[in-house]
């Protein structure tokens, strides 16, 4: 059975139950075909019916104003696993589970977004009913599998090293956690968090980016933009930096290493710090998406009181507290590994400040 025949399935059997029992309104979509609906005379397409699922998040206001209905239940595969905002949901089913724990995560990603506003978001999950080694079948099928996903990238013929056996092992253990647990997945503290690897996404992003913008490498150090703050975004300064010296990421915490974010307030205070990358860049793209020309007066302003670039000194001075910032939370690591089994990081590189990092791009946020 594939999955849209699975997706086939569970509308026509809940579809016609929750409208006969609670009145809700469902709608299907596959990404083969144009979808279903139980609302009459609704366009079954892909952007009308995730605009009437999610009507906040996509403007539904605005694409579809003579619309008055709203679509309660959506039943769907991965085709809208990656790029979608549906936000407005507050609880999603996987009545299947993926092997990779990836996959779980990109959907929950959809309705884990900047701008969501449910108290809390739940993610629920049907498991096979058989043991879970058994399902993922860990030493032959997944092994096979990326076995032969390597050969294919690297031409390589050897069995997979140590570190792609851990990434399974790693892999086992979270869904066997989703399994047997109620978590919050953000506070999930075995190894990586399993919502970085929710940063894939991001990636997929920036490959289209470069689709379109070759010369992306080409670009110099330090440039910079302006956009306007938001309520969940205050006016500040976002640095990317790059660490030159590989002594900062001690016990691997830093998912995007040699690469550090810092959101820093105009007052100096820390808005999301580099230890929270998947934040970072949800912020980001809230604060540039649809931007595709620079905002000329929040330019003009920025170019006002930095005397064209020539007086930097505000900017600066944020910049020596972001990279402070970094500093302060490695030499906090360095104190917890005094305390912890394994010995101590404390002994390890110093940082010593602006000196360790290169300035690759900022993005000042500017208030209204």
């Amino acid at each position: 059975m594939s999955c849209s025949d699975t997706a086939d399935y569970l509308y026509e059997n809940v579809s016609r139950f929750v409208k006969d029992e609670f009145g809700l309104d469902t709608a299907e979509i596959t990404g083969s075909v144009d979808g279903k609906t139980t609302i009459p005379k609704l366009r079954s397409d892909l952007n009308t019916v995730l605009t009437c699922f999610s009507p906040i998040s996509n403007g539904k206001d605005i694409l579809l104003p003579n619309y008055d209905t709203e679509i309660d239940i959506l039943i769907a595969t991965d085709c809208i696993s990656e790029g979608q905002n549906l936000q407005d949901c507050d609880y999603l089913v996987n009545y299947d589970i993926h092997w990779n724990p990836v996959r779980i995560i990109q959907r929950f990603g959809r309705i884990d977004r900047i701008g969501s506003r449910n108290e809390y978001i739940q993610l629920v999950n049907f498991w096979p009913d058989m043991d879970l080694d058994e399902y993922i079948n860990l030493k032959n099928r997944v092994e096979t599998r990326m076995k032969i996903s390597v050969m294919t990238s690297t031409g390589d013929d050897d069995l997979l090293n140590a570190e792609e056996k851990g990434d399974l092992e790693y892999r086992r253990a979270q869904l066997k956690r989703l399994q047997e647990e109620v978590v919050d997945i953000e506070e999930m503290s075995s190894g990586i968090s399993i919502m970085d690897l929710g940063l894939n996404e991001f990636r997929l992003d920036l490959l289209e980016y470069i689709k379109h913008h070759s010369d992306v490498e080409s670009a110099p150090n330090g440039l910079h933009a302006v956009v306007p703050a938001t309520e969940d975004c205050p006016p500040g300064v976002v640095f990317v930096l790059k660490n030159i010296n590989n002594s900062v990421n001690i016990d691997n915490q830093n998912q995007i290493h040699p690469f550090y974010m810092v959101y820093i307030g105009i007052d100096g205070k820390i808005v999301c710090d580099y230890l929270n990358p998947k934040k970072m860049l949800d912020n980001l793209r809230l604060l540039c998406r649809g931007k595709s020309e620079p905002v000329i007066e929040l330019c003009k302003r920025f170019n006002e009181a930095t005397d064209d670039g020539r007086n930097m000194g505000e900017v600066s001075e944020l910049l020596s507290d972001a990279i402070n910032s970094i500093i302060d939370i490695k030499e906090e690591s360095d104190i917890d590994s005094l305390f912890s089994a394994g010995g101590t990081s404390a002994l390890l590189n110093t940082v010593t400040g602006l000196d360790d990092f290169e300035l690759i791009c900022f993005l000042v946020i500017q208030g209204i």
